[in-house]
């Protein structure tokens, strides 16, 4: 089934796109629709060489170790790109992708995307823009594993959530539009389940965790002066060999 032309206009890639260029992309798409819990793309899988964007719902994308545990690299929301090797790589999924919620993935084939890259060139510039803020935001993730205590990863993954995913006010504060389960936060931050209650109860009350992964934040400014004095987390003692 081909993706409405309205929808297409919507997304972030292709939101400044005329109408005609929009209706020659379209006979190129396509809608996938996945129930919560479903298995989007595996980890080592080959790929179709399309373009993938979120539609609606949400999907995690995680590695497993060979120890088995599993690492969530991001959730994505929608309008978010993925599996990018499929269009300009190897053609091997990276990483495994599972639908959080029920989610609709739009796919466009990559010839008929090369095309509309010669005849428009802002749509890659856009596309490189979004690739260097998923960047960005993995060498934030890196930096604070490697040098931030746990409680401040947890309260950058909370302002992230909230600037992605958006929030709703209410009487307490503000509540994060998209449910986190503590598990969740866990394999994203890189702490273990038990501490991450441990860190909500320590931020409580300017953060409240509720059942089912719902989030409220009655004080950010507070969180932003606690991230601001937080020391660095100690590095282990230099040897002499590394000098």
């Amino acid at each position: 089934m081909f993706v409405d032309l309205d929808r297409l206009a919507q997304l972030p890639l292709f939101c400044n796109l005329e109408a005609d260029d929009l209706a020659d992309l379209q006979p190129h798409t396509s809608q996938l629709s996945y129930q919560a819990g479903d298995l989007v793309l595996n980890e080592g899988d080959r790929l179709p060489s399309q373009l993938y964007i979120l539609n609606t719902g949400q999907l995690r994308v995680a590695k497993l170790a060979m120890s088995g545990k599993e690492t969530i690299l991001r959730t994505l929301a929608p309008g978010d790109i993925f599996a990018a090797p499929a269009l300009f790589g190897d053609q091997v999924a990276p990483a495994s992708v599972t639908a959080m919620t029920d989610a609709q993935v739009i796919t466009i084939d990559r010839q008929a995307l090369l095309t509309l890259f010669r005849q428009n060139p802002d749509v890659p510039l856009t596309m490189l823009m979004m690739f260097n803020q998923r960047l960005q935001q993995l060498h934030d993730t890196v930096h604070g594993l490697v040098s931030e205590r746990a409680v401040v990863r947890l309260i950058h993954y909370l302002q992230y959530a909230a600037n992605h995913y958006g929030t709703v006010t209410i009487p307490e504060g503000e509540e994060l539009r998209s449910p986190l389960p503590h598990y969740q936060i866990a394999r994203s931050i890189g702490i273990t389940y038990e501490e991450c209650v441990r860190l909500f109860k320590q931020l409580h009350p300017m953060v409240t965790y509720q059942r089912g992964g719902r989030i409220r934040v009655q004080d950010w400014q507070r969180l932003d002066e606690l991230v601001e004095v937080a020391p660095e987390s100690p590095r282990s003692p230099e040897r002499s060999g590394d000098r």
